[in-house]
């Protein structure tokens, strides 16, 4: 067994709850039998695709620092462009034709997971009075976490590989916002969230997987590469992260992940007068820092949400494995619901 390598841990934390060298946080609960448990929930045999295109949502006016795939051709060694090319030009005999290409990729400007380590905290770990930069189960930044000019950038732990091979199956429960707030600008808190699963008849159970439909990716898919922020950046139900029930409920109701349709799951907040220290986005604060819960974002939830409401049911199997690219702080994904 590794040294722990914190003194102390965040209030509220379950860091070394899944061992000192605990890279997988709360997927640790999708054990084999709550995979059978979700497996059980196949009813039709049905599929849904929950990603957008990931060239969605367009341009770069939901945030500035990512932007679209941009996608390129392949070069033979003569140079030819490997669209339509002939192996005939290299062996005469050959009939055959290929098309190949690369893209280069913002791993986290569609739908997408957030791995461990893209979100950390400047915390006193050491117990030393001396704030550090840290991550979920005390790794470090500058050590675990490197930057450009540390060698990187790479997570050497908490890289979105670790969610990889856990395979990410389990049992998904929706909750749709959507149905209640439409398209306006709501908060989600926890008065508000318990309400709709008590009118809903919606039980979360231990490693069950968290969806939250508000309809704001089918607004994306709407506007087809032409995102109006004005829109997007106003509407749509998200949680408030700044509610300290609803993230207490987060942390015991043992969910695995938690997912959404929006664009950050929370609404992203403005500083708090007189407090230095507080977060921008608490609950991924709370999620990806202090107990390991992976964040899904910008997932495209409404066929699903619909065919569910059609049907009485808010369970089923959700498959969501992210890239195997090691050391990336986030991955795009393409889920696959099986009703």
């Amino acid at each position: 067994m590794s040294e722990i390598r914190w003194k102390q841990r965040p209030d509220g934390s379950n860091w070394g709850d899944f061992g000192p060298d605990d890279q997988r946080g709360r997927l640790n609960l999708l054990t084999p039998e709550r995979v059978v448990r979700a497996v059980a929930e196949v009813k039709t045999g049905h599929t849904f695709c929950l990603s957008l295109p990931l060239e969605l949502p367009g341009g770069n006016l939901l945030n500035a620092n990512r932007h679209p795939p941009v996608r390129q051709v392949t070069r033979r060694k003569q140079g030819h462009p490997n669209v339509n090319y002939p192996f005939s030009l290299e062996h005469p005999s050959f009939v055959d034709m290929v098309c190949d290409d690369a893209v280069t990729l913002y791993t986290q400007y569609s739908t997408q997971w957030d791995a461990l380590a893209h979100i950390g905290q400047s915390f006193d770990a050491n117990g030393d009075g001396i704030p550090e930069p840290v991550y979920y189960n005390g790794y470090r930044g500058g050590v675990d976490i490197l930057g450009p000019d540390e060698g990187g950038p790479t997570a050497k732990a908490l890289g979105i590989e670790a969610m990889a091979e856990t395979c990410v199956q389990g049992r998904g429960v929706l909750v749709d916002l959507h149905a209640r707030y439409k398209a306006q600008r709501k908060l989600v808190g926890y008065d508000d969230l318990m309400e709709i699963l008590n009118q809903d008849g919606i039980t979360i159970e231990e490693g069950d997987m968290l969806c939250l439909h508000t309809g704001f990716a089918e607004a994306v898919l709407a506007m087809r590469d032409n995102p109006d922020p004005e829109i997007l950046h106003k509407g749509y139900a998200v949680l408030d992260g700044r509610d300290e029930r609803l993230l207490q409920w987060i942390d015991k109701s043992g969910i695995a992940v938690l997912i959404a349709d929006n664009y950050a799951v929370e609404q992203i907040q403005g500083p708090i007068e007189g407090c230095a220290h507080c977060a921008t986005m608490p609950l991924h604060q709370a999620c990806l820092f202090r107990l390991g819960i992976h964040l899904g974002e910008l997932w495209y939830l409404t066929p699903l949400a619909r065919w569910l409401k059609a049907h009485g049911r808010h369970r089923f199997l959700l498959t969501a494995p992210p890239l195997r690219l090691t050391g990336s702080f986030g991955s795009p994904v393409t889920p696959v619901a099986t009703v």
